[in-house]
């Protein structure tokens, strides 16, 4: 029985694709084979020796030591997409809000409770708050995966004019996007020519405080800034500055700080970019999914330090070798397996940074001898074998 342990509140509908014929899920499970979380953090957690994987219900994974993990042979899954709508559309609720003062209008009206003549007051008072309209605007968006195609696209739309930046495109994103959505050819690109800027990026040493006082200083007067990704995208201090001269008219973020909580010009959301019901579902499924296929047969999709490699489940038993990304491992592992007489049927390989994974399917179950053998190779520190269990 593998044990999977809960570090958060998982949605029923995803802990159910683990069968309880195979799987013991609770969040008190001592000496767990997995873990499955959503926001607790996980950097101080002393790891049971069994642990082979971490499913990360959502995309981030700040919470998790991802490094430790690698060393250790653990595998740390993620959800990308699974909650780009639900981000989607809050992106677009932030654009109304960062366009029309909204907030403000409301809780003006509440100030009005209990007053006469409420609806001649407002009609009296509305013009304090006249915003723009989001046609015919340039939206800048840096980040083109799930979450920003899909804001470009909703901004194409709404009949804005779209720029997109994303030097790490992938083929799939490139072709999911509008034919409209006109490609910058840098960042510089974006913060010169619009209105408002969106950024849908991973928080890394590269991306931090990308938006700070150069990058502004680049910007036109009166720029709207969207930050649904990471608080660290965005230089507090520098923010803060350029809402106070006006630079900048409105920051919009998913992420509020001790700096940004309560700063005028700033609308700060709880981080409910992923709070609906739908998408706590959509990533509790696939991160269930994604666990149950790993350890039922050692197939890696969406890990963010292991390689995706993948063989279609077949009858035929397979062993899993995790090792460093260095040369002639490959030929060490295939004539390991030569040598005690092992026919090598299948085998997939893919290296990611540092580090490789091999499935290999052959003709007889592992035994101790090649396990060992192979566990004997400088450079693995990973072998598990797989029996069929159909």
């Amino acid at each position: 029985m593998l044990k999977v342990k809960l570090m958060n509140k998982i949605a029923k509908v995803g802990t159910d694709v683990l069968s309880p014929l195979k799987y013991e899920v609770s969040d008190s499970v001592e000496k767990e084979d997995a873990i499955m979380v959503r926001s607790a953090a996980l950097h101080e957690m002393v790891f049971s020796d069994n642990l082979r994987a971490i499913a990360r219900c959502g995309a981030g994974v700040n919470n998790i030591p991802v490094d430790k993990c690698t060393d250790k042979g653990i595998v740390v899954f993620n959800t990308p997409g699974a909650n780009a709508n639900a981000v989607k559309e809050l992106a677009i609720a932030a654009l109304v809000l960062a366009s029309r003062d909204v907030i403000g209008g409301v809780k003006w009206v509440e100030t009005l409770a209990g007053q006469a003549d409420v609806a001649k007051q407002v009609e009296k008072g509305k013009s304090a708050f006249v915003g723009h309209e989001l046609a015919g605007k340039t939206l800048g968006v840096i980040g083109l995966g799930a979450i920003g195609g899909m804001v470009a696209n909703a901004a194409i739309s709404l009949g804005m004019n779209v720029m997109g930046y994303d030097p790490y495109i992938t083929a799939k994103a490139a072709w999911s996007l509008a034919p409209s959505v006109r490609q910058a050819s840098d960042y510089n690109d974006i913060f010169v020519n619009c209105d408002y800027i969106t950024l849908h990026v991973p928080a890394t040493p590269q991306t931090k405080n990308m938006i700070c006082e150069s990058s502004i200083a680049k910007m036109k007067d009166g720029v709207r800034i969207l930050n649904l990704a990471r608080a660290d995208l965005v230089n507090a201090a520098d923010i803060k500055a350029a809402l106070s001269n006006k630079k900048v008219a409105t920051y919009v973020t998913d992420f509020p700080t001790d700096e940004t909580a309560g700063v005028e010009g700033v609308i700060a959301i709880p981080h409910l970019g992923a709070s609906t019901v739908e998408s706590e579902d959509h990533c509790a499924v696939m991160a269930a999914q994604q666990l149950d296929e790993f350890l039922t047969c050692g197939n890696i999709r969406n890990s963010v330090n292991f390689p995706t490699v993948g063989i279609p489940l077949s009858e035929k038993p397979r062993v899993c070798i995790m090792n460093k990304n260095i040369p002639n491992m490959l030929t060490q592992i295939t004539s390991a397996f030569s040598a005690e007489g092992i026919n090598i049927e299948n085998l997939a390989n893919g290296s990611k940074g540092d580090v490789a994974y091999t499935i290999v399917e052959t003709n007889v179950a592992a035994d101790e001898k090649i396990i060992e053998k192979l566990s004997a190779i400088e450079g693995v520190f990973g072998v598990r074998g797989y029996a069929w269990q159909g």
